[in-house]
């Protein structure tokens, strides 16, 4: 008698589950329900078999991003000699990827300590975390530190600080241009366009020299209007890895000043460089030094080797404290609707790395062995195309510096190492000197020289 009153009040019950029945055994009176019943009449949408046309089948497929699009073919490729050097990550002389012994010890500490809970983090992340980054990049006894002049704040890596500063300058700064080098990392012209700023280019790279194009660099900012945003490389330019010298740096900061243009650093690379995390941050700290405002986007990815982990944080230098507090307000309204607050493990592990002086000396240890590892590759592979003959002046291999060196190699002759050594770059020419090991030099070498012989 329940199951009859159930029935009468819920009349469709039987036929869902017999419809579910007949759909899980294949039958096809599940069809034929679904017919007559007007409630779930096929979907304006469904083709003339009765399935569902995707609403988003017009849309095209995209193309490969060109720098991750060089891994996804690596990865396709099954030479068991196949060399990746197209993106920017750390390898051992194993060919490996490295998770510094130092990165290690402090998770172990995070994950040993039953006071840790997952609670979100501020909008502007761990406070730790943004007061230590600041102190890395402009210096501990920096006055704009002292003075309270800076509003920092966690953001998800070096793109995630860049995009964060790009959408609070469209809203807030009185000029919206700004100006990156030409060439510049890919992604650079697309953070800042979508984050409401008008990208334009100032001459940065010689082709002839495979250096700085530094008279070329002088002129287009010293033509660009007044207050403009001005994109600079903090070191380790990328893809070039020409950086100006301490001497053009401060010609840069002069002319900058004197047209009250705006420096918007990008460090990628502090301290992986050079090994210096001093020497490296030398080009930000002038700026700094001089009283005026600048900005500043900071990336733990590959100085700690946190890729996956995206630690990143953003500061804003300014003239007194209570603009800094102003400003940090609505950085906090740019990234609440974008992305709520930052992830908190990453950023953990660098409070704990820095905030020890033990941890932080071992963390200077395995950086600076980072570094000398890309520079021994440079001068291997400059010493190799020499013991070979190879056409040209290879020497801007061992004058560049960083992750990366812009060889000089055109897309035709890309392509053919690509397609007779299988060795994968991005068309430019650009190659990630830390993908190379001591085993895949004379791989490389013996490409390089076949593709400037046989293709100019």
């Amino acid at each position: 008698m329940e199951d009859a009153n159930v029935s009468q009040q819920f009349p469709t019950t039987n036929w869902r589950l017999s419809t579910l029945a007949n759909h899980l055994t294949g039958h096809s009176p599940a069809m034929a329900s679904v017919n007559q019943n007007p409630a779930l009449s096929p979907s304006p949408t469904a083709g003339s078999n009765g399935a569902a046309a995707s609403v988003f089948a017009s849309i095209s497929q995209a193309p490969e991003d060109p720098i991750l699009g060089v891994t996804v073919a690596y990865n396709k490729d099954p030479s068991p000699v196949k060399v990746n050097l197209g993106v920017g990550a750390y390898r051992t002389e194993e060919g490996r990827p490295l998770v510094l012994n130092v990165v290690r010890k402090a998770e172990q500490l995070l994950v040993n300590d039953p006071a840790r809970v997952k609670e979100y983090l501020p909008i502007t992340g761990l406070s730790d975390f943004n007061k230590l980054s600041a102190k890395l990049i402009f210096g501990a006894g920096s006055p704009a530190i002292q003075e309270n002049r800076v509003a920092t704040v966690q953001c998800l890596s070096g793109t995630g600080s860049l995009r964060v500063g790009g959408e609070f300058l469209a809203r807030h700064y009185h000029e919206r241009t700004i100006y990156i080098p030409q060439p510049t990392w890919g992604n650079h012209p697309k953070v800042f366009t979508l984050a409401g700023l008008a990208v334009k280019y100032y001459r940065y790279y010689d082709p002839a020299t495979r250096g700085l194009n530094f008279h070329g660099l002088l002129e287009d900012l010293g033509s660009a209007p007044t207050g403009a945003i001005v994109l600079l490389h903090a070191c380790a330019h990328n893809p070039t890895g020409v950086d100006p010298t301490l001497e053009q740096w401060e010609q840069i900061r002069q002319l900058m000043r004197s047209k009250e243009l705006l420096p918007f650093f990008d460090s990628a690379y502090q301290g992986f460089a050079s090994g210096s995390l001093d020497a490296d941050a030398q080009s930000v700290r002038i700026f700094v030094a001089d009283g005026g405002e600048c900005l500043a986007a900071q990336s733990y990815a590959k100085n700690m080797g946190l890729y996956g982990e995206r630690v990143g944080a953003l500061s804003i230098v300014c003239k007194s404290s209570d603009v800094a507090v102003r400003v940090e307000s609505q950085v906090k309204l740019v990234i609440r609707p974008m992305y709520s607050n930052p992830p908190i493990h990453g950023a953990s592990i660098v409070a704990t790395i820095l905030k020890n002086s033990e941890m932080y000396n071992e963390w200077m240890v395995e950086l600076k062995m980072m570094a000398d590892r890309i520079i021994s590759m440079r001068k291997q592979l400059f010493d190799t195309l020499h013991e070979r003959g190879t056409p040209g002046d290879w020497s801007h291999i061992v004058k560049q510096i960083g992750m990366f060196t812009f060889t000089g190699l055109n897309s035709e002759q890309v392509a053919f190492m690509t397609r007779e050594y299988h060795i994968y770059m991005t068309s430019d020419g650009r190659i990630s000197m830390a993908g190379l090991s001591s085993k895949t030099v004379p791989h490389l070498a013996d490409a390089i020289h076949a593709a400037v012989t046989r293709i100019n």
